[in-house]
């Protein structure tokens, strides 16, 4: 039985509400009771067992307990510690070794000190501290799994608390504060939270996708937990080998790394047998409806002409459909649920089907499937899913999946929900992102325009950055289409406290500068990578008498006019018609100067480098469902401009993430060659709509 729990702080005490509108149950211990007597044996035992005497024994304690609750916490604490510390020198429990009612009943008379906090309260009250056999007692109760689980429900009723239990074991130290934006994980318990990732092998993740898998990781990592990812490999018509290595590597390329990674077609025969047991226990039935009748069925909640086979034939026409036979391929499995429930999902849904096409892992080996809605319930329970994350679109299907558990009698597995993340300018949709590819507007399924993960990875994305920003979405339920902006100002904050400094000037709209004053023949100066952070070390900038200028910022010069160099100094402008001149003033005002430019000297050193800059694909903010979005396609969206670049350049390496000076920030998307293979250059959007500096690119920026 399941149930849900609700804070009302109206209720001066707790309630049960009984099914089929029959009343409620008020009152710890009657709750208790009740719920002990519909667990069947293991209830019982908790009850007392099968004598009247030991049944007898627990009333007892139970009377005694109660008795206790008009006196304050310390008088019963010291009552019980009297009652129990003779009994506990021969025993664990109040009744010898097992835990009973008696026990727990006994446990909320002092508190239920559970938590670290309670416990050493209980501690200051006792005569001995923790040295009695009482304090050993609740030691014992209050680290068993049931007992954490509870506590962490009822402290986490209202979602914004939970408990703080001792660490049992080094590894298991004390979780780090909740990031913001993310949730408490309902029941989480440090060291039993299991989480799961099951992405099917049918395409490329994308940003929508490292949300779910971040959340996932999020969870497990910070509850000592671990972190499953499974391939949802249950429709082979779709299913690459391809694909399942891409997501591995994209996984990398995120941080995640998951503590083991399965496959739904390792359990296909487990599933297999399952649906053969609800096959034989009257919960599904073999159907040949068309499709399209099926569905109208379902929308007018009309019954299967199939609904009421007999398990008999319901087993043959499976071993047909099983054997890939032509006469098998019309029939599908179904679930016997509730064909006139107001959730679609439970009218008697598809658990089944035939697929003749041979399985990228298991080959001709199956000729029938199972549907992820039959697969997921089951391989969860199995794995030892704990908490299974899914988005809101699934809400529906949720109720599903807990029928499905219930009727197959498996462990039950908490679900916590999330809204998955859209994005204005964006298609996620593989068929969409497949027309892009094939029809050549984009370079692969790495290209920096698309949301992929590799696509936004080649952008220039920082792994930290892109934690925070999913996870500060995390317990949100509502959908909404983000701004690309709040995730590339996001990532900005992580770049620029270690993108290092370079500088590079237009290879066409650039003017040459000459300092009258400067020594013949080239000089180095020493400056810091990152003038705010110089633990990053320095390097070597070339200055001489000749040095360039982009030409937008010598508009409207004068002379008389002090300019700053950046990194090098001020410089006063001497001539401007007919060449560009000034002189090196050492001890010049660099505040007081309004032009602050970026610059090169004029070396043969000096590197080609190219930068690229990327739009949207696409031209509308949202898509409707009813838009053909081959009619909003962006044609503008990638552009390049040649600049020429600091020798200090040659040094860097693929996916180096730099600044250049006043133009903004750059990944490395091939290094440097030779003149003919020259620095490639990828902006990263800095959540800026235009540059500061004067120096706009040729795109937005976004």
């Amino acid at each position: 039985v399941d149930y849900e729990l609700v804070s009302d702080h109206t209720r001066s005490g707790c309630a049960l509400g009984l099914p089929a509108s029959r009343g409620e149950i008020q009152g710890d211990l009657a709750i208790a009771r009740y719920l002990a007597k519909k667990a069947g044996e293991c209830g019982a035992s908790c009850l007392g067992g099968s004598t009247d005497e030991d049944v007898a024994m627990v009333d007892q304690w139970v009377d005694y307990a109660l008795s206790l609750s008009k006196f304050g916490l310390a008088r019963r604490v010291l009552a019980v510690q009297r009652t129990l510390d003779p009994l506990l020198l021969s025993g664990t429990y109040a009744m010898g070794h097992s835990l009973t009612l008696a026990d727990i009943a006994l446990f909320a008379a002092v508190g239920f000190p559970s938590r670290d906090e309670d416990k050493a309260e209980i501690r200051g009250i006792l005569p001995s501290g923790s040295g009695c056999p009482t304090m050993r007692w609740i030691d014992t109760i209050a680290s068993h799994p049931a007992i954490r689980e509870a506590t962490q429900l009822a402290v986490g009723i209202a979602k914004n608390d939970e408990a703080k239990f001792e660490v049992e074991h080094p590894q298991f130290a004390e979780m780090e504060p909740l990031m913001t934006g993310m949730s408490y994980l309902e029941g989480g318990i440090p060291g039993k939270v299991v989480t799961r990732f099951p992405p099917e092998p049918s395409g490329y993740l994308h940003v929508g996708h490292a949300k779910a898998v971040l959340l996932n990781n999020y969870y497990a990592r910070r509850y000592f937990g671990r972190l499953i990812v499974r391939f949802d490999d249950t429709n082979p018509s779709k299913e690459k080998d391809e694909y399942q290595q891409s997501i591995i590597e994209d996984l990398a390329k995120i941080g995640v790394r998951p503590d083991v990674v399965t496959f739904t077609s390792d359990y296909f025969e487990t599933i297999k047998q399952y649906a053969l047991w609800m096959i034989h226990n009257s919960l599904a039935y073999m159907d040949d409806t068309p499709q399209e009748q099926m569905q109208k069925e379902r929308m007018e909640r009309q019954n299967s002409k199939h609904r009421d086979q007999s398990p008999t034939e319901a087993l043959e026409k499976f071993n047909l459909m099983c054997s890939g036979k032509e006469e098998g391929k019309p029939w599908c499995l179904r679930a016997k649920i509730d064909m006139s429930a107001d959730n679609g999902t439970m009218r008697d849904p598809v658990l089944y089907r035939q697929n003749l096409t041979p399985h990228h892992r298991s080959g001709t080996a199956y000729k029938a499937y199972p549907t992820y809605d039959l697969a997921c319930p089951i391989v969860d329970a199995i794995e030892g899913v704990s908490h299974a994350l899914r988005t809101t679109e699934y809400d529906d299907r949720n109720e599903q999946y807990q029928w499905i558990q219930r009727a197959l009698k498996l462990r039950r597995v908490r679900i916590q929900t999330f809204a998955r993340m859209n994005f204005m300018y964006t298609v996620m949709s593989k068929r969409k992102l497949t027309w892009f590819v094939e029809t050549g507007r984009v370079t692969g399924w790495d290209d920096p325009r698309f949301p992929t993960v590799r696509g936004v990875s080649r952008r220039g994305i920082d792994v930290d950055a892109l934690k925070r920003f999913m996870c500060s979405q995390g317990a949100s339920r509502r959908i909404v289409n983000m701004e690309w902006s709040k995730f590339w100002a996001e990532n900005k904050k992580e770049i620029d406290k270690r993108a290092k400094r370079f500088m590079a000037i237009d290879k066409e709209e650039h003017v040459p500068l000459t300092i009258t004053n400067a020594t013949e023949g080239i000089e180095f100066l020493s400056t810091d990578y990152l003038p705010k952070d110089p633990s990053h070390g320095k390097r070597l900038v070339r200055i001489g008498k000749r040095v360039l200028l982009e030409a937008v910022d010598t508009e409207g010069m004068e002379v008389g006019e002090n300019i700053v160099l950046t990194r090098w100094g001020v410089v006063q402008i001497t001539k401007v018609e007919g060449g560009l001149e000034g002189t090196f003033t050492p001890d010049g005002d660099v505040k007081a100067a309004k032009r602050k430019l970026s610059w090169l000297a004029d070396v043969p050193e000096n590197i080609p480098v190219i930068l690229s800059e990327f739009d949207n694909l696409i031209s509308k903010e949202k898509l409707e469902e009813d838009d053909k979005f081959e009619d909003f396609i962006n044609p503008d969206t990638q552009a390049e401009t040649e600049v020429i670049g600091d020798p200090g350049l040659k040094t860097l390496k693929e996916q180096d993430i730099i600044q250049l000076e006043r133009r903004g920030f750059y990944r490395v998307d091939r290094p440097y060659v030779n003149e003919s293979k020259p620095l490639m250059l990828f902006m990263i959007p800095d959540g800026k709509k235009k540059a500061m500096s004067g120096l706009d690119g040729k795109l937005a920026h976004r």
